[in-house]
């Protein structure tokens, strides 16, 4: 079911407990199943409803708050996620509620010293296509520098790098102006547009994510949240 797309491997979990899958007509509620690789599963309606229900949120994460859990002497940026900081053009039709937070995660993460577009999301679908490893969704950052770039830097950027021993994606890197680069990755490891930079001469002052797939920052204010609109997709 997950590998079809049709929910995370929790929410199928979940549905097989409840009775709302059937392979080839009959209910499969026993975990563990096998099924044949021709085999029709068929969704129950429950659960369709169960997935629309839940709710995906875009946070504009300031400097200082950590994306997932919450490190001593800093705040999570789930905190943020309450009826004040709704962005007031918002024009998505949910009332919020506080126990809407319950079951938010980060789909991706930003270093607690950057700042831009964080999605965290009940539904694991979404959670599934921005963090998995194929590389199908695009991350543009804004990234101030500072430092002498060496000759071959920006080559080297965009592809020619590696981390941990890993060579790295090909990267889409441009300048912005003499101080600014923008990058369009398809992979997120830990630090990376620091330490890509660090390799090339150059220090990171300021890193800011614009947009994840087709789905932009845009005027949202740092600080503030809205819920992914209805027909927006990643």
């Amino acid at each position: 079911m997950s590998e079809l797309g049709l929910c995370s491997r929790r929410e199928a979990d979940a549905w097989i407990a409840n009775g709302w899958v059937r392979v080839d007509g009959k209910v499969v509620d026993v975990l563990g199943t096998r099924v044949a690789p021709g085999a029709r599963i068929e969704i129950d309606a429950a659960a369709r409803h169960e997935q629309v229900a839940r709710v995906t949120v875009l946070l504009h994460k300031p400097i200082g708050f950590v994306s997932g859990q919450p490190e001593p002497g800093y705040r999570a940026a789930i905190e943020l996620i309450d009826g004040p900081n709704r962005w007031e053009a918002d024009r998505a039709p949910i009332r919020f509620a506080p126990g809407q937070r319950r079951g938010l995660a980060p789909a991706g993460r930003l270093d607690i010293d950057s700042t831009g577009l964080l999605v965290l999301t009940q539904d694991g679908r979404i959670a599934r296509l921005l963090v998995g490893g194929d590389g199908a969704v695009e991350k543009e950052y804004l990234v101030r520098v500072q430092g002498r770039i060496a000759p071959d830097g920006l080559q080297r950027l965009r592809h020619g790098l590696r981390l941990d021993g890993v060579e790295l994606r090909p990267a889409k890197v441009s300048w912005q102006n003499e101080d600014q680069l923008r990058f369009v990755l398809r992979e997120g490891r830990k630090r990376q547009i620091r330490r890509m930079c660090e390799q090339v001469g150059l220090e990171v002052t300021g890193l800011k994510r614009v947009r994840i797939g087709r789905v932009a920052l845009g005027a949202l204010p740092p600080g503030q949240w809205r819920y992914l609109g209805p027909h927006e997709r990643f």
